[in-house]
């Protein structure tokens, strides 16, 4: 345990060091200060949330925010999971580092716990930054917005371990490209199974259905966009969650949180077997 926490918090600091950090702090400075401008522009449109129209359309834009913000953790994560493993692998680092008596399993499991402190401190911190900025500009605040990130946060812990995988098996560069391609698919598949549901056409409504089992990403933002939407609005305004991407008209179910769980544990146990068996 030592250890694992050791290279947990030398992955933590490494993170800090990187380009990538820099990069991801000024995109998220931008999405905050153009959501900022937008929902001041959509307090002055409808004067205050005070109709259910003002309410649908704050929950609207706030869900496709927290989208972006999203897709900016999603980018972090991916890219800083190929180089902590695989880039340490090619240039030699590990080798020197495994010789010594520790467990690759321990390297493994250290690196992953630093890289989830990474992804949920983010999301912690720019989750937090825009809802307040929703509350202050609107007045908005959303029924379960501790649900919603910590949906956030395993969104991102998916897709860093899916990183991590990739990364004991093909380059840096290519894990990261592969992972954050695999999310964008994901969410198209879902979106396409959204509108399979609105109109009825089982076949593909199975496509979201597979695809989130696959990969369980867009099933955790779909239940993040549910925590953040005002309950109120399913039952005025049911027509327009039919299909909508950044509507979600239920909350996710246990059985699927604990298949979310489970799958990041077999993704995790195939990344030690393979790193394992990786020829250093």
């Amino acid at each position: 345990m030592t250890t694992v926490l050791t290279v947990a918090a030398l992955t933590l600091r490494e993170a800090a060091r990187r380009r990538v950090l820099r990069s991801l702090a000024v995109l998220t400075l931008v999405l905050l200060s153009l959501s900022a401008w937008g929902f001041t522009r959509l307090d002055a449109e409808f004067g205050g949330l005070t109709s259910g129209e003002s309410r649908f359309a704050a929950a609207l834009v706030l869900n496709l925010v927290m989208f972006g913000l999203s897709l900016i953790a999603a980018l972090g994560t991916a890219f800083m999971a190929g180089p902590t493993l695989a880039g340490e692998t090619e240039s030699g680092i590990a080798l020197a580092m495994l010789t010594r008596p520790v467990h690759r399993a321990s390297v493994l499991l250290g690196k992953w716990l630093g890289l989830v402190g990474f992804g949920t401190g983010f999301v912690a911190i720019a989750g937090t930054a825009q809802l307040l900025i929703v509350l202050i500009t609107t007045g908005y605040w959303p029924p379960s917005p501790v649900t919603g990130l910590a949906l956030l946060a395993a969104q991102a812990v998916t897709l860093l371990t899916l990183g991590l995988l990739l990364s004991t098996v093909i380059s840096p560069m290519a894990s990261g490209i592969v992972a954050v391609g695999l999310f964008g698919a994901t969410w198209i598949a879902g979106v396409i199974g959204g509108l399979g549901a609105a109109l009825g056409n089982d076949s593909v409504r199975r496509i979201g259905t597979v695809s989130q089992a696959l990969l369980p990403t867009d099933g955790l933002w779909r239940g993040a966009m549910n925590a953040f939407q005002d309950p109120s609005l399913l039952r005025g305004f049911s027509e327009a969650f039919e299909g909508h991407p950044f509507l979600s008209s239920a909350a996710l179910t246990p059985g699927y949180l604990a298949w979310a769980g489970v799958w990041v544990v077999l993704m995790l146990s195939l990344a030690a077997l393979a790193f394992q068996r990786r020829d250093l």
